[in-house]
């Protein structure tokens, strides 16, 4: 293949992605805007086909409206499920909702320090503003050990999550 067509094929490429990604993200806004209106229903029917092809934002939203039975029955584990998505992707407010159930024990078997720590850590590198105060919290309910068995965790996952950081 020569150079030129390597580059056009490229280009139609990355319009093509982009184009696909635009209507996702004018979902997304619609379905926020529906929230603000407690259109709770609608915004669901918003989010979910986002969602589905693995849009993030859509999932940490879907992950809220479970968590406080917005339009949906609440629902814990479907509400750590959805953050769980969002948060291996790189979501921070997923990160640290899932810090949080994972911290409090809502939506898994048992509560989980370990991990907990380790996602509200994660997620204050990714930029969440309170995540270093639930970090400081949880580390305060922590042993040693734990605190260096949550330092393994993360030094695992940061490179995968943010690997230009």
């Amino acid at each position: 293949m020569s150079t030129r067509l390597f580059h056009i094929t490229t280009l139609i490429m990355a319009v093509m992605i982009n184009s696909a990604a635009a209507p996702a993200h004018a979902d997304i806004e619609r379905g926020r805007d529906m929230m603000e209106k407690n259109q709770f229903t609608e915004a669901m029917r918003e989010f979910l086909p986002a969602a589905r092809a693995g849009n993030a934002d859509a999932e940490e939203l879907i992950g809220v409206m479970y968590a406080l039975g917005l339009g949906v029955p609440r629902d814990d584990r479907r509400a750590f499920e959805w953050y769980m998505r969002a948060a291996m992707k790189g979501h921070p407010g997923a990160q640290s909702g899932v810090g949080w159930y994972y911290e409090v024990g809502r939506g898994v078997e048992a509560p989980d320090l370990v991990r907990g720590y380790m996602w509200y850590v994660l997620s204050a590198i990714g930029g969440d503003p309170d995540a270093a105060i639930s970090q400081e919290e949880i580390v305060k309910k922590m042993t040693p050990e734990q605190i260096r068995e949550a330092h393994i965790l993360i030094d695992d996952y940061r490179p995968w999550l943010f690997p230009f950081r």
